[in-house]
């Protein structure tokens, strides 16, 4: 199974979901959840299993948990990141 490793920035509370790459290839997350009780995490868990088209146990958040600046595993053989 690949490992894939991106390195994403949340900014919560906002109107609408939103995910969107950067040219330096890091990602930018609008989430609707607060980032109170883990509600951002969970929200962006989901959001990329749904955008990568894979399961939630996927995703996980290795660092960056109580920040903006998230570092996250994708494990998956087949996601592509060319969105």
């Amino acid at each position: 199974m690949g490992q894939l490793q991106l390195i994403v920035q949340v900014k919560p509370n906002a109107k609408q979901q939103k995910l969107v790459r950067r040219e330096d290839g890091t990602w930018l997350v609008h989430l609707q959840a607060p980032p109170t009780d883990g509600k951002a995490n969970q929200e962006l868990v989901t959001c990329l299993a749904q955008h990568f088209g894979i399961t939630k146990a996927q995703v996980s958040i290795r660092s960056g948990h109580t920040g903006r600046i998230k570092r996250v595993w994708i494990n998956a053989d087949s996601v592509t990141v060319d969105d």
